[in-house]
Protein backbone atom coordinates (compact mmCIF):
# COMPACT_ATOMS: atom_id res chain seq x y z
CA UNK A 1 0.00 0.00 0.00
CA UNK A 2 1.29 3.08 -0.97
CA UNK A 3 -0.17 6.89 0.22
CA UNK A 4 0.60 10.09 -1.41
CA UNK A 5 1.67 12.57 1.02
CA UNK A 6 2.11 16.49 0.93
CA UNK A 7 4.80 18.63 1.08
CA UNK A 8 5.31 21.34 2.87
CA UNK A 9 5.92 24.94 1.80
CA UNK A 10 9.46 25.84 3.08
CA UNK A 11 11.50 23.71 5.43
CA UNK A 12 11.72 24.55 9.15
CA UNK A 13 14.74 23.12 9.90
CA UNK A 14 17.88 24.07 7.11
CA UNK A 15 18.03 27.35 4.71
CA UNK A 16 17.51 26.82 0.96
CA UNK A 17 21.05 26.77 0.46
CA UNK A 18 21.65 23.49 1.72
CA UNK A 19 19.42 21.68 -0.61
CA UNK A 20 20.95 18.58 -2.24
CA UNK A 21 21.93 18.88 -6.24
CA UNK A 22 19.78 16.59 -7.42
CA UNK A 23 21.47 16.28 -11.14
CA UNK A 24 23.73 13.53 -11.14
CA UNK A 25 22.75 12.53 -7.34
CA UNK A 26 22.57 8.86 -6.58
CA UNK A 27 18.92 9.72 -4.76
CA UNK A 28 17.28 11.62 -7.71
CA UNK A 29 14.74 8.95 -7.34
CA UNK A 30 13.84 9.36 -4.23
CA UNK A 31 13.74 13.17 -4.65
CA UNK A 32 11.59 12.94 -7.43
CA UNK A 33 9.48 10.87 -6.05
CA UNK A 34 8.98 13.44 -3.03
CA UNK A 35 8.51 15.90 -5.62
CA UNK A 36 4.83 13.88 -6.36
CA UNK A 37 4.25 13.06 -2.41
CA UNK A 38 5.45 9.52 -3.02
CA UNK A 39 8.33 7.80 -0.81
CA UNK A 40 10.45 5.97 -3.51
CA UNK A 41 12.77 3.29 -2.11
CA UNK A 42 15.42 0.90 -3.40
CA UNK A 43 15.18 -2.49 -3.99
CA UNK A 44 17.40 -5.25 -5.88
CA UNK A 45 16.66 -5.73 -9.25
CA UNK A 46 16.85 -9.49 -9.26
CA UNK A 47 15.64 -10.38 -5.31
CA UNK A 48 13.54 -7.75 -4.96
CA UNK A 49 15.35 -7.02 -0.95
CA UNK A 50 15.05 -3.70 0.56
CA UNK A 51 18.30 -2.11 -0.04
CA UNK A 52 20.50 0.70 2.13
CA UNK A 53 19.76 4.15 0.00
CA UNK A 54 22.96 4.37 -1.78
CA UNK A 55 23.60 0.77 -1.77
CA UNK A 56 24.88 -0.95 -4.86
CA UNK A 57 25.35 -4.52 -4.47
CA UNK A 58 22.39 -6.48 -2.81
CA UNK A 59 23.62 -8.42 0.25
CA UNK A 60 21.18 -11.33 -0.73
CA UNK A 61 22.02 -12.14 -3.99
CA UNK A 62 25.21 -9.31 -5.42
CA UNK A 63 23.20 -8.40 -8.16
CA UNK A 64 24.45 -4.97 -9.10
CA UNK A 65 21.59 -1.80 -9.82
CA UNK A 66 18.47 -0.73 -7.54
CA UNK A 67 14.95 -0.82 -8.89
CA UNK A 68 13.37 2.33 -7.25
CA UNK A 69 9.61 1.86 -6.08
CA UNK A 70 6.78 3.50 -4.16
CA UNK A 71 6.53 2.02 -0.19
CA UNK A 72 4.06 2.36 1.92
CA UNK A 73 4.95 5.34 4.36
CA UNK A 74 4.83 3.98 7.49
CA UNK A 75 7.04 3.25 9.64
CA UNK A 76 7.86 2.86 13.33
CA UNK A 77 10.74 4.55 15.22
CA UNK A 78 13.45 2.73 16.27
CA UNK A 79 15.69 5.25 18.25
CA UNK A 80 15.85 8.80 18.90
CA UNK A 81 17.72 11.16 19.99
CA UNK A 82 17.44 15.42 20.46
CA UNK A 83 19.85 17.39 18.86
CA UNK A 84 21.04 20.09 21.13
CA UNK A 85 24.35 21.91 18.40
CA UNK A 86 22.46 24.50 16.34
CA UNK A 87 24.73 25.44 13.98
CA UNK A 88 23.98 29.32 13.52
CA UNK A 89 23.79 30.55 9.58
CA UNK A 90 23.13 25.99 8.89
CA UNK A 91 20.18 25.53 11.01
CA UNK A 92 16.95 27.56 11.60
CA UNK A 93 15.83 26.02 14.75
CA UNK A 94 15.91 27.87 17.81
CA UNK A 95 15.34 25.17 19.73
CA UNK A 96 16.79 21.16 20.44
CA UNK A 97 14.99 19.30 17.63
CA UNK A 98 14.94 15.37 16.64
CA UNK A 99 16.50 13.06 14.27
CA UNK A 100 15.00 9.64 14.20
CA UNK A 101 15.94 6.00 13.04
CA UNK A 102 12.77 4.98 11.51
CA UNK A 103 12.26 1.09 10.69
CA UNK A 104 9.60 1.49 7.26
CA UNK A 105 6.77 -1.19 7.07
CA UNK A 106 8.47 -2.60 4.31
CA UNK A 107 11.95 -3.39 5.73
CA UNK A 108 13.94 0.23 4.94
CA UNK A 109 15.48 2.23 7.16
CA UNK A 110 15.63 5.76 7.22
CA UNK A 111 17.19 8.10 9.49
CA UNK A 112 15.73 11.59 9.26
CA UNK A 113 14.20 14.48 11.44
CA UNK A 114 10.64 15.88 11.47
CA UNK A 115 8.19 17.38 9.33
CA UNK A 116 8.17 20.36 11.92
CA UNK A 117 9.15 21.19 14.75
CA UNK A 118 8.20 19.36 17.64
CA UNK A 119 8.32 20.43 21.09
CA UNK A 120 9.19 16.50 22.74
CA UNK A 121 10.71 13.69 20.44
CA UNK A 122 8.75 10.52 19.57
CA UNK A 123 8.78 7.51 21.67
CA UNK A 124 10.78 4.45 20.72
CA UNK A 125 7.91 2.06 19.28
CA UNK A 126 5.54 5.38 18.40
CA UNK A 127 3.75 4.97 14.67
CA UNK A 128 4.89 7.20 12.16
CA UNK A 129 4.48 8.32 8.38
CA UNK A 130 6.43 9.94 6.18
CA UNK A 131 5.92 13.42 4.63
CA UNK A 132 8.76 15.60 2.77
CA UNK A 133 9.92 19.14 3.55
CA UNK A 134 10.78 21.62 0.86
CA UNK A 135 14.02 22.53 0.67
CA UNK A 136 14.74 24.79 -1.60
CA UNK A 137 13.71 23.00 -4.96
CA UNK A 138 14.09 19.86 -3.34
CA UNK A 139 11.06 18.03 -1.11
CA UNK A 140 12.76 15.88 1.32
CA UNK A 141 11.63 12.78 3.39
CA UNK A 142 10.88 13.69 7.29
CA UNK A 143 8.77 11.77 9.88
CA UNK A 144 5.30 13.11 11.90
CA UNK A 145 3.16 11.18 14.43
CA UNK A 146 0.88 8.64 12.74
CA UNK A 147 -2.93 9.37 13.71
CA UNK A 148 -6.46 7.67 13.90
CA UNK A 149 -9.37 9.57 11.96
CA UNK A 150 -10.16 10.97 15.38
CA UNK A 151 -6.95 12.60 16.24
CA UNK A 152 -5.22 9.85 18.45
CA UNK A 153 -1.78 8.77 17.86
CA UNK A 154 -2.20 5.65 16.75
CA UNK A 155 -0.31 2.58 17.98
CA UNK A 156 1.75 0.95 15.79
Amino acid sequence: MTETVGVVAEDWLLGAELAPAVDGDPLAPLYSGAADGLLVLPFCPACGLALELEQRVCDGCATTGADWRPVDPRGTVHSVTMVHRLERGLVRARAPYPVADVEMAGGHRLVLTSLEPLPHPPAIGDAVSIGFRRLGDVAVPAFTARTTPHGEREDP
